[in-house]
């Protein structure tokens, strides 16, 4: 409400910084100087070793000892004799005396309670001077904002212009690097003063330009901010550069600027520059009139000035104007370096091509000459304010550049109106002021009240006067206001005020950006504490405005009260009741109760006691007619909320809840519990799985006052109306009206007559209970029986309140107030609290009936209405669903695909369609990676325990005996999924069952394709399904959906590389990689399988009828998957089976890795069937097949049962090994890749009889014989098989006897008694052909056996074959012995 000082960072190692700067005074003896030290006590050790340089003796002693040092006597504290100049962004402090200065930087630390707090610590120390003789006479720290697009108003660095007695200026970073040096005149540099841009508030104003001036005895030099920005930047960039690369850095080009030589004026102390003005009509011309004459012409238009005010004596303050335009930038010394830089450079080039020398030392002679200095430009003062005895010591710019403090050597704070040119007011017993100024913005809750809203906000400008001679800083509204605050401070401070904010920043990049800058800030060198000023606005306002105002602020007071959590309930009691009834606007007020009111700190009894004082006040006040009734009646409304939650609160807390009486009604539903018992066991145990959640959220946590006040809201009739914001809210509402009630630990009839009475709605009563009971589910399950017999209590007694059921209502038909309970039950999701509101419901609905039907008829018949159907029909419905949410909960196992557990009830079910309860249990199914043929033995044995039968009975014992192997989890899985399928006989029959799993799964399938089994898995469920119809709408639904496109890019891939595609190229074309795309492939064979197998089973088989249980044929929604499987139009058998070839072609060539280009085995007309509607008529491929294609497929499906023979051969080929093994059911070993064969070689019209001998023979060649002799038997040409296979078994006999490694002595010497044609025929025979030569002689014998029994005696090679025979036994002889 009142100013006050607020320190926002503190200086360490102050200390330090002074012995540093002070250590080449001399040293004065202990005597005159042993003082009490009121700096900083920080750990200085290692800055000050860092700075000793361990020569200077006295220094030693002088900081080991900790004397202070006063360099100028005990009068004058040291800090006044240093130039200091601070940031505006607060962030870098300089500080210099004489050639030395240290740099201070923000960093941040943390304070001994933990609290983060910003402090200014040396980051550079060092002399800056260069010259013999100079030392520093002014410095200003210049923060130049950031080019990036992602700044937000922080600067990218600050530059440190120095300004030295030589006259020289120089421009360092933070780190003291010179960027920049400058000889701009000859004088020492009196003032640096920096003017930067400012948003201009009013469209009138005019926009001023950034940029810095110099002042020198009589002369001043502006340099503008622009070119000085990029200059900085460049000379930074330039530094970095040339420190990374460790070159030197290249001098930089001179600056621009303007130098003006300030004429009739006898001493210049200190300058501002106000920047470009311009008059208006009449000054102009009463200007014109002065300077000119009667006879003076005026121009049309006035010209641009910028405006230098600059004080001393002769005269006390001097205003000079220089015209824009007139004075070009002294540029001409710029060129002149330039030129001799390029003479220099050619020279020296010149030199070195002819061989001529040039003296060094003449060069050092000629680099150390100082540079040419240009003249000023000469400027007359326009005139002043004379007087002879005062001398102006200082003046300091407003930031609104139209006012200016200026202090003497009187003692007097002088304030100018510039735009005029006269003193306007002056403070007197002011020595060695130091000024400051304040812009303080209105704030936006202060203009909320304000008839002039809609314009910008207003600004109050403030003057900071600091007298050191009093130690007092006070603080004057401008311009004639009072002074609005007052502070003692220390005598030894300075008060430091840039005037500026950032360079390098204009009206488009300012936009959005939020400037940190303090404006005036006061640093005291005995703590270190730099401290700014807080000024409210409405200080600067007249007494009218500042009531409003003065409320405003006391409105921010109770917040900050009201924050403060370390405060006392009757401390806060007492603070909040001072401030509120201090307030005298009643809008205000209003907003400080309802912020009271929603403050969670405040206790129950501060809002009660508070409320009522602020209530007693307006009454006293209403006689005046001041106060508004709104204020009055919310106060009324509001002490009357608070009794309402008091009193719950108490009843609450009550020792003894009332005792219910047992009402006869509820026998009925204890039969009911009873019934459904295990189902509700069996749900709760699997629904109490710990969750996580905040302890906020928990229904536990008290409801606070506040929250119950906001949820809350008095009619002006009385009546209390709760507004329903969100779900939690209500839910937490409605635990603190009627937990208590539920749990039997508060008195039902007491709390309904206090809410009753409150004048609370019985609908939104029975609303908040049907809340608190839902979301209570699993509290209420662990005592159901006496749970329920409260609820019943509560129902009963809120349906005879006055309001609740209508005194008119005909039991014939629907009770508004039963319809809210059943439309509740019908929207939960938590089915087991919902089924036991239902059955409470219900009886007491019941006796509500019954109870008028008596009363009107007074007969023994039982009424029968509406709504005790509609009750039945919700009771059955809620127990279907508690038996299918229980089903939803059960756990999927580890390892499978998880998501979200199904949430169903009765709304979600009739809004899926015929087919929502099917699709949840297909879901679950899908969860629980249930396989097709265990989830068929389940529904098998419902259907067995349905019929009856004996032979059905004993499948089910069997299952009995696999439930005793397996676990008890997955058996009460099963026996929960019977019992709903046993609800559900028609939502869930196994066709329409079997249906939806496989559509999940495909779906499912879609959605990660790379996961093969999820469509293994579809596929197998649509072989179990019994109706073809179904079969064939499912599988067309899912061949055009999901499997055309991935089909159709597969062959295409495989057209384009001839071959089995790799990985890479499978997922860039296909999607996914090459191990799922023979997986898919072959599913894609089996599912035209099945299509084809539905086709001709449809005319056999007549369509199913779907149908749906009675209670759940109100459904609305999507037809169910059985239903537009039904609708689907039949198929074209050819076009079908032409598709089946392709994906059977490209299943093998991705499983035994062929090489083919699959649809270069169909003619065009084949080509251009594939990839159709498959229920379309297409012009299918007809006739004899060209004899190349034929040979192409022949060679091809040679090739597939070569690979399988190979994939099904041990790859060890041992001998021990067993003939025959039995082989898997699904990839490239399994059994039935050689009937495929067959069955496509006469598609292809390949002859089959080629593909059996070519079968044999690779048996043979692998040494599968056993195998072999079976396919022996579906060979038909017998002598062409006996021929091929004679030359394999001289390739056997050759390997044994020629080129055999062990061979033996028995072995030679039967060679040498055989024939010699058969010796030469087994010569000629080349056993490398064979795959495995090793073969017992034993098979080789039945081999030769096998050839005389299929070769006739007329045979060219039967004589051949019988020695061969005779061979072998003479050998297989040799080898026993």
């Amino acid at each position: 409400m009142s100013c006050s000082l607020f320190e926002f960072c503190r200086l360490q190692e102050l200390k330090t910084v002074r012995d540093f700067l002070f250590q080449n005074q001399s040293k004065e003896s202990v005597e005159e100087k042993n003082q009490t030290e009121n700096e900083l006590s920080w750990d200085t050790s290692d800055w000050e070793s860092g700075w000793d340089n361990g020569d200077n003796k006295e220094e030693e002693s002088a900081s080991s000892t900790k004397v202070e040092e006063e360099p100028s006597g005990h009068s004058q504290p040291w800090l006044q004799d240093c130039v200091v100049s601070l940031s505006p962004c607060a962030d870098l402090l300089v500080v210099a005396r004489e050639q030395k200065a240290a740099f201070l930087s923000a960093k941040w630390r943390t304070d001994d309670s933990g609290r983060e707090e910003m402090t200014l610590a040396v980051s550079w120390s060092g002399p800056l001077s260069t010259e013999e003789g100079e030392s520093v006479s002014s410095v200003i720290a210049i923060p130049l904002a950031s080019q990036k697009r992602s700044s937000t108003g922080r600067p990218d660095w600050t530059c440190i212009v120095v300004g030295f007695t030589s006259g020289y200026v120089r421009f360092y970073t933070e780190s003291g690097v010179l960027l920049l040096a400058q000889l701009l005149h000859v004088d020492p540099v009196l003032r640096l003063k920096c003017r930067t841009y400012e948003i201009p508030r009013h469209p009138g104003v005019t926009e001023q330009h950034e940029e810095l001036s110099i002042l020198y005895p009589a002369a001043l030099v502006t340099i503008d901010g622009f070119s000085l920005f990029q200059s900085l930047r460049a000379c930074r960039n330039q530094v970095a550069r040339a420190a990374a690369a460790g070159s030197d850095v290249v001098p930089p080009p001179p600056l621009a600027y303007k130098k003006w030589g300030l004429q009739e004026m006898d001493t210049i102390m200190d300058h501002s520059s106000a920047g470009v003005m311009t008059l208006c009509v009449f000054d102009q011309m009463k200007n014109a009139s002065i300077l000119g004459g009667f006879h003076a012409s005026v121009k049309g238009s006035p010209p641009a000035m910028s405006q230098f005010v600059t004080v001393g004596s002769g005269p006390y303050a001097g205003f000079y104007y220089a015209v824009e335009g007139n004075s070009q930038p002294l540029l001409s010394h710029v060129a002149l370096a330039v030129a001799s830089k390029l003479t220099s450079a050619l020279f020296n080039a010149a030199s070195g091509w002819l061989g001529w020398n040039k003296n060094k030392n003449e060069e050092e002679a000629a680099q150390k000459q100082k540079p040419k200095v240009e003249p000023a430009t000469p400027l007359g003062i326009r005139f002043g304010l004379p007087d002879s005895r005062r001398h102006g010591e200082s003046i300091c710019l407003s930031p609104c550049n139209t006012l200016a403090g200026v202090t003497d050597d009187f003692g007097r704070v002088t304030l100018l109106d510039l735009a005029k040119g006269v003193a306007i007011r002056m403070w007197k017993g002011y020595r060695d002021a130091q000024l400051g100024w304040l812009q303080v913005q209105e704030e936006r809750g202060d203009r909320e009240f304000s008839p002039s809203a809609s314009l910008p906000r207003r600004h109050a400008l403030f003057l900071i006067i600091y007298a050191p001679r009093r130690g007092i800083l006070e603080v004057w509204a401008m311009q004639r206001g009072p002074r609005v605050g007052a502070f003692t401070v220390g005598k030894h401070c300075r008060l430091l005020y840039a005037g500026y904010h950032l360079m390098g920043v204009n009206s488009v990049t300012s936009q959005g950006w939020q400037l940190h800058t303090q404006q005036v800030c006061l640093l005291d060198p005995t703590t270190g504490a730099l401290r700014t000023i807080n000024i409210p606005f409405h200080l600067a306002l007249s007494d009218k405005k500042n009531e409003r105002a003065r409320d405003m602020h006391l409105l921010k007071r109770l917040t900050a009260v009201l924050k403060s959590r370390d405060m006392d309930p009757d401390t806060l009691e007492r603070e909040v009741k001072s401030v509120l009834l201090e307030i005298k606007h009643p809008a205000i007020k209003k907003q400080a109760l309802e912020s009271l009111l929603s403050n969670r700190n405040a206790p129950v009894s501060c809002l009660t006691n508070v409320t009522s004082a602020l209530r007693d006040a307006l009454k006293h006040q209403a006689d005046a007619d001041e106060v508004e009734a709104s204020l009055l009646q919310l106060c009324s409304s509001q002490l009357k909320l608070l009794q309402l939650y008091i009193d719950i609160q108490q009843l609450q807390s009550a020792a003894n809840a009332e005792d219910c009486p047992e009402n006869d009604s509820l026998q009925g539903i204890e039969e009911e519990l009873s019934r459904v018992g295990p189902t509700l066991q069996r749900y709760a145990q699997l629904s109490s799985k710990p969750l996580v959640s905040f302890a906020q959220d928990s229904p536990d946590t008290p409801l606070s006052a506040q929250a119950f006040l906001a949820q809350l809201e008095c009619a002006e009739d009385g009546e209390v109306k709760v507004n329903r914001r969100s779900d939690a809210e209500w839910n937490q509402l409605g635990n603190f009206m009627f937990w208590g009630c539920l749990c039997g630990k508060s008195p039902t009839h007491k709390v309904c007559d206090t809410l009753q009475l409150a004048g609370i709605s019985p609908q939104q009563l029975l609303s908040l209970l049907m809340s608190v009971w839902l979301q209570r589910e699993k509290e209420v399950l662990q005592k159901p029986v006496e749970t329920v017999r409260n609820l019943h209590t509560l129902l009963i007694a809120l349906s005879n309140m006055d309001g609740a059921v209508e005194e008119s209502w005909d039991p014939q038909s629907v009770s508004p107030w039963w319809q809210q309970v059943r439309f509740t039950c019908i929207q939960s999701h938590n089915a087991a609290a919902a089924l036991l509101a239902a059955f409470v419901a219900h009886r007491a609905a019941k006796a509500s009936i019954t109870s008028r039907a008596d009363s009107k008829l007074q007969s023994e018949w039982e009424a029968v209405s509406l709504e005790l159907e509609q009750w039945l029909v919700c009771v059955r419905q809620l127990e279907d669903v508690l038996v299918l949410q229980t089903l939803m909960l059960v756990p999927s196992p580890q390892g499978t695909a998880g998501g979200a557990v199904v949430q169903c009830s009765i709304k979600t079910l009739l809004e899926g369609g015929t087919g929502g309860i099917a699709d949840s249990v297909s879901k679950w199914v899908f969860r629980q990676n249930m396989a097709p043929e265990q989830l068929k033995e389940i529904l098998q044995r419902k259907e067995s325990e349905d019929a009856g039968d004996k032979k059905e009975q004993k499948v089910a014992g069997d299952g009995a005996e696999e439930k005793e192997n397996s676990h008890e989890d997955a058996d009460s899985t099963a026996e929960l999924l019977l019992a709903v399928c046993q609800r559900f006989p028609d939502s869930l029959s196994p066709d329409l069952l079997f249906a939806h799993c496989c559509w999940e799964y495909v779906v499912q399938w879609n959605k990660d394709p790379e996961e093969g089994r999820f469509l293994f898995c579809a596929v197998e469920h649509l072989k179990v399904i019994s109706s073809p119809h179904i079969q064939l709408g499912i599988s067309t639904m899912m061949w055009s959906t999901f499997i055309v496109k991935r089909f159709s890019a597969a062959a295409f891939l495989m057209e384009k590389v001839g071959k089995a595609p790799k990985d890479r190229l499978c997922r860039r074309d296909v999607g996914i990689g090459d191990k799922a795309m023979t997986s898919f492939l072959g599913c894609c064979a089996q599912l035209l399988q099945i299509l084809m197998e539905a086709d001709s089973a449809m005319e056999e088989i007549p369509a199913p009828e779907l149908s749906v249980e009675e209670v759940w044929s109100g459904a609305e929604g999507p037809a169910s998957i059985a239903e537009l499987a039904l609708e689907q139009r039949g198929v074209h058998y050819p076009l079908v089976q032409h598709h089946w070839l392709l994906a059977s072609l490209l299943h093998a060539a991705m499983s035994f890795s062929v090489k083919v280009k699959p649809l270069s085995l169909f003619d065009t007309k084949g080509k251009n069937a594939f990839f159709r509607d498959l229920t379309t008529i297409q012009l299918m491929p007809s006739g004899d097949m060209d004899p190349g294609l034929v040979s192409l497929r022949q060679e091809f499906l040679l090739r597939v049962l070569t690979g399988w023979v190979q994939a099904i051969d041990d790859p060890s080929c041992s001998p021990s090994a067993p003939a025959s093994t039995s082989l898997p059911s699904d990839g490239p070993k399994a059994d039935w890749w050689p009937s495929l064969c067959m069955d496509l070689g006469a598609l292809l019209q390949v002859n089959p009889d080629i593909l059996r001998r070519h079968l044999v023979c690779e048996l043979y060649n692998q040494g599968l014989d056993l195998r072999a002799e079976e396919a022996i038997l579906q060979v038909e040409d017998k002598d062409v098989l006996g021929s091929q296979l004679l030359v394999l078994t001289g390739q056997r006999l050759s390997y044994s006897l020629l080129h055999n490694q062990n061979q033996t002595q028995a072995a030679m010497e039967l060679l040498a008694r055989l024939p010699p044609t058969l010796c030469t025929w087994l010569k000629a025979m080349d056993p490398s052909e064979l795959r495995c030569p090793l073969v017992s002689l034993s098979k080789t014998a039945r081999l030769v056996s096998r050839l005389i029994e299929m070769l006739p005696e007329n045979h060219a090679q039967y004589t051949l074959a019988l020695h061969l025979l005779e061979a072998v036994d003479v050998l297989s002889l040799s080898t026993e012995d």
